[in-house]
């Protein structure tokens, strides 16, 4: 382990109490105190959840999975009663009246008696390796959801313990014994990958994990668990969390995107905000370490425009609304500019939004509705985000009154990759120009040996070029499961040496150049450099220059329908009303229309997506102005 921070943080601490930074049911002036209009939106989202179903699961639904690679058989209903019973348990600690706590015990006990809280997807006990067929009772898997599920449960037996006191002691015993049993003692007894030894790579996995079981382990009462036993967990967690960090450069980028930024960035302040909580000395000066409050600042960076993200990865341009996570994060580092973007874009929302109706992790329900009215109320002075380069993961970020341009060098190891190197993606009067699809519903193929099979995910769906041993003009990416294998199609390849070199970045030119052959990984690739500039009051141009014993065809992905003409030597490519580019040094162009057909890529793109297929000449120079 290279970084300490948290570890180092928690050794200047004493104790360690059980969590009460929140108010249970019984504290009516917290509940009682949020605005008229908040209450009344949260008790009639209750209502609604009384009218839903509770959803059944079968075995049957749990062994799809490994029959068939899909996974929304089972998460379609597991998924559904988590969210049910947010909707309640918010709604009755509001209210406080009881009307809904017959349907919170029907969905507590539902929960409760699931053979597991772990995923199908997940459900191994080595990294990567292939699925259980069935779930063991008797030796959990601590998954995402196992202990997304174990925080909710505890979170739940916490904000009603007072209520359920009164109706039996013997709710409170069972949550504390599924806890026990699916939480306390596989965290106690096993080591899963997701905890660190420094010989493996980390992901969201980590700091999503532990925060949750520092949820459920620190909301048990008081004499639960002694207090060198709290301590366990606090200093267990740090060590994690350290092996976390020591993934991120000290840009604090995150290489899995803006999406998971809420499951990286996001879970990492909320485990040192619940860690801050039930300390009985100062934790909070780790908020002022620079590494943190990068880490924190950098979803305001990667924000392109309304609802847009700059994406790479698994990523989606589309990442949903900023919450009380963000506004919290930018409090304890003393971050304004995150801060007022977190109100912001949480005040856009719709009251649905606003209440995070689709989160099933009962811990940020609370937090959102106790922040709810000092975000709604918060006027800071809204400050834009500067050109950024993030030199640990190769990604440069220009704007100026019209565009923002990203683009990116790095390498095809990153968490969730796509074999991206050296793609770019504009935006232009707040429109995607030129874009990246993002990724489809996740499968069993996502995660396989079989991923880049996948057309999201392949260099010849990015704004890359693809080197070919014959004319494949006609067919490329008509069957992209099988581009894969053909010798004659070469694409970028995946993992750490399969990068860019030569890279620089001159952020105040606003231009990042790079040799983008060696993520090909084929020696009839001899070099292919790449420039890529926001120039001031132009627009964007790419420069590429190749060398190389392959036919180059350069794909650029678009939203708006391409309509191609040409002036002489230069063709033209219109984007709508949006723009147009111009390109110089090519042979011809061809348009592929596809649909979207997924419905995870419908929620960005709502209509066909295209690719424009540009062949380059003989003299290897292809120059692209984006106007």
């Amino acid at each position: 382990m290279k970084r300490t921070i948290v570890s180092d943080h928690v050794k200047e601490t004493k104790g360690a109490s059980a969590f009460f930074r929140y108010p249970d049911i019984s504290h009516r002036e917290r509940w009682e105190g949020l605005s008229s209009s908040l209450k009344k939106d949260i008790i009639e989202a209750g209502e609604e959840a009384l009218l839903a179903p509770w959803t059944q699961l079968l075995i049957s639904d749990f062994t799809q999975f490994s029959k068939t690679g899909e996974r929304l058989p089972f998460e379609d209903k597991y998924f559904p009663r988590r969210k049910k019973l947010a909707g309640l348990i918010m709604a009755e600690c509001v209210e406080n009246k009881g009307r809904f706590m017959d349907d919170i015990l029907d969905g507590l006990y539902l929960i409760l008696e699931e053979t597991t809280w772990c995923l199908p997807a997940h459900n191994t006990y080595v990294r990567d390796a292939v699925q259980e067929y069935l779930p063991s009772a008797s030796r959990p898997v601590i998954d995402l959801f196992d202990a997304e599920t174990g925080a909710f449960v505890a979170m739940a037996e916490y904000l009603l313990r007072p209520a359920f006191d009164k109706i039996s002691p013997y709710i409170s015993q069972y949550v504390d014994e599924r806890l026990n049993e699916r939480i306390f003692k596989p965290y106690f007894r096993e080591h899963f990958w997701w905890m660190g030894n420094g010989k493996e790579p980390m992901c969201n996995w980590t700091p999503w994990i532990t925060q949750n079981i520092l949820i459920a382990a620190l909301t048990r009462r008081e004499t639960y668990f002694t207090q060198e036993e709290r301590r366990y967990y606090l200093e267990k967690a740090a060590v994690s969390l350290d092996f976390f960090l020591d993934e991120y450069g000290d840009d604090g980028c995150c290489n899995e995107g803006a999406q998971y930024y809420s499951h990286a960035g996001l879970c990492l302040f909320g485990a040192l905000h619940v860690m801050s909580s039930v300390l009985e000395t100062s934790f909070t000066d780790i908020f002022k370490n620079e590494l943190i409050r990068n880490i924190g600042s950098y979803i305001v960076k990667m924000h392109a425009c309304g609802d847009y993200y700059i994406n790479f990865a698994d990523c989606s341009p589309i990442c949903g609304r900023r919450t009380a996570r963000e506004y919290l994060f930018g409090k304890a580092t003393g971050d304004e500019a995150l801060k007022t973007f977190a109100a912001a874009d949480f005040a856009k929302g719709s009251a649905s939004e606003r209440l995070i109706t689709d989160e099933i992790n009962l811990f940020y329900h609370v937090l959102q509705v106790l922040n709810y009215d000092e975000m709604l109320g918060y006027e800071g002075k809204e400050i834009s985000p500067q050109d950024s380069f993030f030199d640990s993961t190769g990604l440069m970020i220009a704007r100026d009154e019209r565009y923002v341009l990203a683009a990116k060098a790095g390498n095809n190891a990153d968490s969730h990759n796509h074999n991206d190197v050296g793609s770019f993606t504009v935006y232009k009067d707040g429109k995607p120009m030129i874009i990246d699809l993002g990724v489809e519903t996740y499968t069993g193929k996502t995660f396989s040996d079989k991923r880049y099979e996948i057309w999201t995910m392949q260099s010849q769906f990015h704004n890359l070029p693809t080197f070919l041993d014959g004319d494949y003009k006609g067919s490329l990416g008509k069957a992209p499961e099988m581009d894969v294998y053909d010798m004659g199609v070469v694409m970028q390849r995946d993992g750490g040496r399969f990068g860019a070199y030569g890279v620089t970045c001159d952020l105040e030119g606003r231009s990042l150049q790079m040799d983008i052959a060696p993520a090909y990984g084929d020696t009839r690739v001899k070099s292919y450099k790449r420039k890529i500039a926001l120039l001031p009051k132009e627009g964007i141009q790419v420069v590429d220059n190749y060398v190389g014993a392959l036919r180059s065809v350069m794909s650029l992905m678009t939203y708006e329908k391409p309509e191609v003409t040409d002036e002489g030597q230069v063709s033209i490519i219109k984007l709508g009303d949006l723009g147009e580019v111009r390109i110089e040094g090519s042979l011809g162009v061809n348009v592929e229309t596809y649909p979207v057909l997924d419905e995870r890529l419908k929620i960005c793109w709502k209509h066909e997506v295209y690719r424009v297929l540009i062949t380059m000449g003989e003299e290897g120079n292809l120059k692209l102005e984006i106007q």
